[in-house]
């Protein structure tokens, strides 16, 4: 070969290496049939070969494992505080993940391990032993399906919340910030009803409202800059409800009051474990949150827990199981504890305020009992509707606003379209014979500051998996 021919094969392969077309497979080919039809043969055929390599190579780089992207370093950071120094909005581009995230989680981890939460040991020195019991570990090992559901639910909720936290600025209307987050959380979860997909509306309380906001069919609310709010919203996998909430601001003179609430969840969750009493963590949960104060326009106010508002156990589509983990001293019975194999969302709320909340403001949240009485219904209209929350919410909560959609609340369920028409009779009706609970807002007095953080823990034999926890909070 001579120096000639041998440049120009080189060219042609730097050439080859820069290309961006998506056809260049098939202009390859159009290329090799060309060169055999012109008689190059021996060196030639090899350098055309090497050339296919190459490009070949390269494709496998663009494509990877699991329907994958490119792996990335995040690099984006959130305009809100109230979160930790590690937190990125692009937080899942680690995984290949695209920006915005497109790729179902289910599918970008095929054939991987899904991220496991933070792991802790339980707390009382009489459950050291499961660290290294046998028993402890082989009922572990008999978990591992309702682990990889809560861990992908889990998984979804952080790059889902990672997504939000970059367009929730001031200026947004709640409405739009909703839908959006929403219509993320269906796409990532692949929402097919009942069996997967959102847990329950997305909460975004502001300010004195502490709890189960959001916005109504035409509500026009926007957030702005000197608002606290609450995001609450949670996913479901076959009924394994990961529930997990943290606090908006934008102004540093709320630092405080977000911080005490974070910290006095950690404690929260560091208290927790089997055999641990529930008064005793909201005790420890009501000494951290009350060391905090708050100066606001000149005055100081003390950070108070809201004492009626309380942690919770989670069942299978049932977000309130039974057991109520208080945030105050002396907030339940002395002899309830945590058991062996419940999950718990552990959350804490502070407020400048008076530390009480009361039901207040147009209700928007709603969820049939999940011990619902069987009640003859006379009206055909609250029939259809239980008909329509049956099929396509079960016992999970839901809100006006998806009854207001074009499918209903999901597209899966009701591909044709599900939209209720004027439901608010039978609503009220189902609500009055027991059936349905309507949770409107629940606020504290008009002008204070809440916050509110919020993470799901699993009582495993062996130890506690903080399955929630993320970069983020």
């Amino acid at each position: 070969m001579t120096a000639e021919e041998k440049k120009s094969q080189e060219d042609a392969v730097a050439a080859d290496a820069g290309k961006e077309d998506p056809t260049a497979d098939d202009n390859e080919e159009d290329e090799d049939d060309d060169e055999e039809e012109n008689g190059e043969q021996g060196a030639d055929g090899a350098a055309k070969k090497k050339k296919k390599k190459k490009r070949k190579k390269k494709k496998k780089k663009k494509g990877g494992a699991g329907g994958a992207g490119a792996v990335k370093e995040p690099s984006l950071k959130p305009p809100a505080l109230g979160l930790k120094e590690t937190a990125f909005t692009d937080y899942y581009v680690k995984y290949g993940q695209t920006e915005p995230p497109t790729i179902p989680v289910e599918t970008l981890f095929t054939g991987k391990q899904l991220p496991v939460g933070e792991i802790q040991k339980h707390e009382l020195e009489s459950q050291t032993y499961r660290e290294t019991s046998e028993e402890c570990r082989a009922r572990d090992r008999m978990q591992e399906d309702l682990y990889s559901k809560v861990r992908l639910g889990a998984e979804i909720h952080r790059q889902v919340r990672s997504y939000a936290q970059s367009f929730i600025k001031p200026g947004i209307e709640l409405a739009d910030m909703c839908a959006r987050l929403e219509n993320k959380n269906r796409e990532l979860t692949q929402e097919a009803g009942i069996a997967r997909g959102i847990a329950f509306p997305t909460g975004c309380s502001l300010n004195h409202v502490a709890a189960h906001y959001t916005p109504n069919t035409g509500d026009k609310t926007c957030l702005s800059f000197d608002d606290v709010m609450k995001v609450d919203f949670g996913v479901q996998i076959d009924g394994r409800i990961i529930d997990s909430a943290w606090s908006v601001s934008f102004n540093h003179r709320y630092d405080n009051l977000l911080k005490s609430v974070q910290e006095a969840t950690d404690t929260g969750i560091r208290t927790a474990g089997i055999d641990v009493r529930l008064c005793d963590i909201g005790e420890a949960i009501q000494e951290v949150m009350e060391s905090y104060e708050v100066e606001l326009d000149g005055t100081t106010y003390p950070v108070k827990a809201i004492r009626n508002l309380n942690g919770h156990s989670i069942g299978p589509h049932q977000i309130h199981a039974g057991k109520s983990v208080p945030i105050v001293k002396g907030g339940c019975e002395e002899s309830i504890k945590m058991e062996e194999g419940e999950i718990y969302a552990i959350e804490t709320f502070g407020s400048t305020g008076r530390g009480y909340v009361i039901e207040d403001l147009e209700c928007s949240h709603y969820m049939k009992r999940f011990d619902a009485p069987h009640v003859p219904l006379r009206m055909q209209s609250s029939k259809r509707l239980l008909g329509h929350i049956n099929k396509t919410f079960g016992t999970l909560a839901f809100c006006r606003r998806w009854l207001d959609r074009e499918d209903g609340g999901s597209a899966t369920v009701h591909p044709k379209g599900g939209k209720q028409e004027k439901y608010m009779g039978a609503l009220k009706n189902l609500c009055d014979v027991g059936i349905v609970q309507a949770y409107p807002p629940l606020c504290d007095v008009q002008g204070c500051y809440t916050a509110q953080y919020e993470h799901t823990i699993v009582m495993r034999p062996t130890c506690k998996e903080v399955v929630s926890r993320g970069d983020d909070y």
